[in-house]
């Protein structure tokens, strides 16, 4: 499954700067949730580099964004593999897509058509990611934002 991880880690990030007066860089990095017990009992958990991914890995997925410090307002969209199945962000100001990037907004408020028809649209159902880095967000020159997911 190491071309499922490249899969991941290319996934294809993208700013788009469009209010943004230079570039803005990107870099992404995909981390495994790891459970272990300790002597006395207790369940520790931490995550590591994903270096092999396996189908109910849990993962931490990071993209983290350089900007200019004269950077205008801008927005980080991450496609979600198929292999993967979002779970959440780190952020409620995230906006989901369902349909492929084509209308954008919040899970609860979304709809997908099935084969039963219209329903309201689950994590699971999420095909990409946004968020807008505000100004003065993007005035600080780096960020970073996460996501989990589950290796499908």
């Amino acid at each position: 499954m190491r071309e499922l991880l490249y899969a991941v880690l290319a996934a294809g990030l993208v700013a788009t700067p469009a209010m943004a007066k230079r570039p803005v860089s990107l870099d992404s990095a995909v981390f495994v949730e790891r459970l272990g017990h300790t002597n006395d009992g207790r369940v520790e958990r931490w995550i590591e580099p994903a270096r092999l991914l396996k189908r109910g890995d849990r993962l931490v997925l990071v993209v983290e964004w350089q900007s200019v410090p004269d950077a205008r307002g801008f927005a980080v969209t991450s496609p979600i593999p198929r292999s993967i199945a979002f779970q959440d962000a780190s952020t409620d100001s995230v906006e989901v897509s369902v349909d492929g990037g084509k209308s954008w907004g919040r899970l609860g408020e979304l709809k997908t058509a099935d084969s039963y028809g219209s329903r309201l649209a689950t994590a699971e159902d999420v095909t990409h990611l946004r968020w807008r880095v505000n100004p003065d967000d993007a005035r600080r020159g780096t960020g970073r934002v996460t996501y989990s997911a589950i290796v499908r």
